[in-house]
């Protein structure tokens, strides 16, 4: 038997589409049921890989009791939150307004008319531990609907009440050093010099946090940031967050210090994860960094990367309907996996002092690195033992039952990853070459199968984006993320491999986000140009991936440096404007921003090199800069060898730079000042400072 869901090509729906519970997808045939049959709205939202969401599937939505009541109460709605990110921020909105905090499951209930009188997140079958359960909730709010139905409708008009409120926008006058520094101050403040990160448990990467001290220091010399960055860095590869036997990051630590994880792996902590190592590789020349930014990369290609060459979304934490249970050792399955030669040695490297959690089985341990990281020569023979145990360990693992994966392709985490594969390209030379050939791959696959075209007489003009790609098909209308993302992976893939057809995209994702999205009343990028939500929020606080207005100024601000464009530099001076005053009132909640305005302003450099593609001298000159860590810089190859250049096409300056004599010439413009042409790599960092 099915649902409604039956149709849906969401991973997470269709797990959902043999519940008892009636299910329909956000659609208005859910609504105009509610109105005719005079029910409220059960809305649930997760996602596939969610741990609490499959528990809550398992008790409560495959229960017959349960879902009998259900279906006798409500009209249900189920929504994965990563095909409709835009629903689930405007419902993880009240749900935050009306309980103080959020998470996933989200589950509201309210009116036909889509009045939310009640939130929440995990609810259990039945009542426990101070938590009221749904065999408890349902009959209380079937009560409540038909005989105190006026205060439920009131609570509703009062949090529709604030959305409005949310909903508006304080202009400011703009962002200033000061709120750079009141940023760093309260990212000092909340540091855990013990284990790195901020806060307590749960400790998330926070990897916008780290990009923006990173920045700090190339800008300031502060030596405290630059600790912050590395002992953060080191000790979430050293811990449980990472998988020391796979590779790659898990999304979460339950605990203070980076042990004991929640098991889900997503594509996007993938992407900005394997972006700050690779960027502090860069700055620092610690192997570490360089290795951990490849080991991220490498399970992502191994393990989430489609035949067509774009990238899966997630895998789950469960396997074998068991939370981490693909991941853990026991210590006898780890001595028999290793046998007598290998194992003395990988329980001190892996497995003492680690993390410990219920299993099936007993007790598993999480695997950790159990001694610093070793660096330089002394340290190769430790990373070659460690490469020889882990291989043994990923071999036995894979008798394992895998976590599921979800496997659809989405725009905005595709267009994230193609950033970091060009960015940690450009910074490892030659060993990253295989990364810009996986970022070609999917920024073609992007192109071909999420760019939107309508035909103008015999001409295709580009219409928009898709937000979702699966199974050969597009769907969905792109959120502003999907282009902002999208647009900065392009245009990090040109900065890596000067190829101007990606520029080219970038420039028209941009201006076609501005045209559609751009809130001409009140300044900044709504989320949705179109949309069948009553409220649309806008936002540029750091969150699990960069925030689209955030993004598209970064995007802005190296379109503008590359093409001479200045509206496009006016609207960041705009977006600045908008969000000034909320970042203002807490300013290190809004450190991507920060980073892609004020910090990224400071000192920056349009370099254009003029030669040959293929004349060693320019090799030297890119390879030279690329090497440094300047953030604040965008590299533009006037290749001579091609008539006319194609970057004339897409630059309005780039024409006036000519050869001088043989090999290659650069020329450097820093705070829109220019200096003389120069023919050497010496001359050139002279200039770079």
């Amino acid at each position: 038997m099915y649902n409604r869901l039956k149709n849906e090509r969401s991973p997470y729906l269709l797990k959902h589409a043999t519940n008892p519970v009636e299910w329909y997808p956000w659609c208005d045939e859910a609504f105009e049921k509610a109105i005719n049959e005079d029910k409220p709205i059960f809305l649930s939202i997760g996602y596939f890989s969610c741990h609490w969401c499959t528990v809550m599937e398992k008790e409560s939505f495959e229960d017959p009791e349960v879902a009998r009541l259900m279906n006798e109460t409500f009209v249900s709605i189920k929504v994965d939150r990563e095909e409709r990110p835009d629903i689930d921020d405007l419902y993880m909105h009240v749900c935050q307004m009306m309980t103080g905090s959020g998470g996933w499951p989200l589950t509201i209930i309210m009116t036909p008319d889509r009045k939310p009188f009640f939130a929440g997140t995990y609810i259990p079958k039945e009542t426990r531990s101070g938590m009221v359960g749904m065999l408890d909730l349902i009959p209380r709010v079937q009560e409540l609907w038909k005989s105190r139905r006026g205060e439920l409708v009131h609570e509703g008009e009062n949090v529709i009440s604030m959305l409005k409120k949310m909903a508006r926008t304080e202009r400011g006058t703009g962002l200033s050093d000061e709120d750079v520094e009141a940023a760093y101050e309260q990212l000092i403040s909340s540091f855990d010099e013990e284990f790195g990160g901020f806060g307590i448990a749960p400790k998330f990467p926070s990897v916008d946090k780290l990009m923006f001290l990173l920045r700090y220091w190339r800008n300031t010399g502060s030596k405290a940031s630059l600790i912050i960055v590395e002992k953060t860095l080191k000790l979430m590869r050293a811990g449980g967050i990472f998988d020391q036997v796979g590779l790659g990051f898990h999304r979460y630590s339950t605990d203070q210090a980076w042990m004991v994880p929640h098991f889900e792996k997503m594509l996007y902590d993938q992407a900005m994860l394997a972006m700050i190592y690779a960027e502090a590789y860069q700055a620092t020349r610690s192997e570490t960094y360089g290795r951990t930014a490849k080991e991220v990369l490498d399970y992502a290609i191994e393990n989430l990367l489609s035949p067509e060459g774009g990238f899966y979304s997630s895998e789950d934490a469960d396997s074998d309907g068991e939370e981490g249970k693909f991941y853990l050792w026991s210590e006898a399955d780890f001595r028999r996996a290793l046998g007598t030669e290998l194992v003395d040695e990988g329980s001190k490297m892996l497995l003492e002092g680690g993390g410990m959690i219920s299993a099936s089985n007993g007790v598993g341990r999480v695997l950790h690195l159990s001694r610093p990281l070793p660096e330089g020569e002394n340290g190769q023979g430790y990373w070659n033992r460690y490469e020889e145990i882990r291989r043994v360990l990923l071999k036995e693992r894979a008798k394992r039952v895998r976590p599921a994966r979800d496997e659809k392709i989405l725009t905005d985490w595709n267009g994230l990853m193609i950033a970091s594969l060009s960015r940690t390209a450009s910074i490892l030379g030659e060993s990253g070459s295989k990364y810009l050939d996986k970022a070609r791959r999917c920024a073609d696959l992007m192109i071909e199968k999420v760019f939107k075209h309508e035909t103008i007489g015999e001409v295709q003009k580009f219409s928009g984006l898709y937000h979702m790609y699966k199974d050969g098909q597009p769907s969905i209308d792109g959120l502003l993320e999907d282009y902002a993302c999208l647009g900065w992976g392009l245009v990090e893939l040109y900065l890596a491999g000067f190829d101007e057809k990606y520029l080219a995209a970038s420039i028209e994702l941009a201006k076609k986000a501005v045209s559609d999205f751009w809130d001409t009343k009140e300044g900044g990028f709504l989320r949705a140009s179109k949309s069948e939500l009553q409220y649309k929020l806008k936002d540029a606080q750091d969150g699990s991936i960069p925030p689209g207005n955030s993004v598209m100024a970064l995007l802005l601000t190296l379109l503008s440096r590359i093409t001479g464009n200045t509206d496009f530099e006016k609207k960041v001076e705009e977006i600045e404007s908008t969000f000034s005053v909320q970042v203002k009132s807490y300013p290190s909640a809004y450190t991507f921003l920060l980073s892609s305005t004020v910090l990224l302003r400071k000192g920056f450099h349009e370099i254009v090199i003029v030669g040959k593609r293929s004349s060693p001298r320019v090799k030297e000159m890119v390879q030279v800069i690329r090497q440094r860590y300047i953030p604040n810089k965008v590299l533009i190859l006037r290749d001579i060898s091609v008539s006319p250049p194609g970057i004339d096409n897409l630059s309005s300056f780039t024409s006036a730079c000519s050869m001088i004599g043989e090999g290659a010439t650069a020329y450097v413009c820093t705070n829109f000042a220019c200096s003389l042409p120069v023919t050497s790599t010496e001359e050139l960092l002279n200039q770079l400072g």
